[in-house]
């Protein structure tokens, strides 16, 4: 088996990160961390497509949801490879900033973060632990009753259900709708620096880097703001 020593679009020498590990070298755990941030990206962006439904369509978002919650593949195996994603990625984030800290003790006496970085890139650690626990209530919210719902309650198959659960979590209770507002401010302010760094951390450097970095800090104000707009669009109407 060869490995071909190549620079992609990208800029990235892939023999380089794949001979050095992901475990021992901070530019390989950088480029690991921004490959499983791009892959979530997706998944946020596919995520709110699916929620923003239930806005304009009860029936479209329960024929969606209800196509997500019993299809195989879906289930079998894009589910775990996200749950995997986010463990992935917040692992090695938490690694990162270990890293990080120790590096700053040793060769700085005195260091200025304010000075060279933005409040956002300096507190990544503390957004992404809001959002780690905002998973947390999101799975307590939906994906914990839809596991007992469907393998250990047994109920018969309702395609009709979803939107009213989704309702109905958010109708006459303004502390957890408060709770998602937040998480998805915090949620943005990761993405503003997360998003767009990404691309820098696995080399992409061409023409196209101005225009991809304006559209990853709209895509981090967009869809937090609307996935805030649908929780209180749903707290409001319901």
């Amino acid at each position: 088996m060869y490995l071909i020593n190549i620079k992609c679009t990208f800029g990235v020498n892939f023999k380089q990160i794949v001979m050095s590990g992901i475990s021992k070298t901070s530019i390989a755990r950088k480029f690991a961390m921004a490959l499983s941030g791009l892959f979530l990206v997706l998944f946020l962006a596919q995520h709110f497509t699916i929620n923003f439904t239930s806005v304009f369509s009860e029936d479209t978002f329960n024929e969606i949801s209800h196509f997500m919650g019993t299809n195989f593949l879906v289930q079998a195996v894009l589910q775990p490879v996200l749950i995997f994603g986010v463990v992935f990625h917040f692992i090695m984030g938490f690694i990162l900033e270990i890293q990080n800290n120790k590096a700053r003790v040793v060769k700085y006496k005195k260091y200025s973060g304010g000075a060279n970085s933005s409040w956002m890139s300096r507190n990544m650690i503390f957004s992404g632990a809001v959002i780690l626990l905002f998973l947390g209530l999101h799975f307590y919210d939906f994906w914990f009753p839809e596991i007992v719902h469907k393998y250990i309650e047994s109920h018969p198959e309702d395609a009709t259900r979803y939107y009213s659960e989704t309702v109905a979590k958010f109708a006459g209770d303004p502390i957890r709708t408060g709770l998602y507002a937040i998480s998805f401010i915090f949620l943005m302010l990761h993405l503003l620096h997360g998003f767009a760094s990404s691309f820098q951390s696995i080399g992409f450097n061409n023409k196209y880097s101005r225009a991809l970095t304006v559209f990853a800090k709209a895509f981090a104000v967009v869809i937090p703001l609307g996935f805030i707009f649908i929780a209180v669009f749903h707290y409001i109407n319901n």
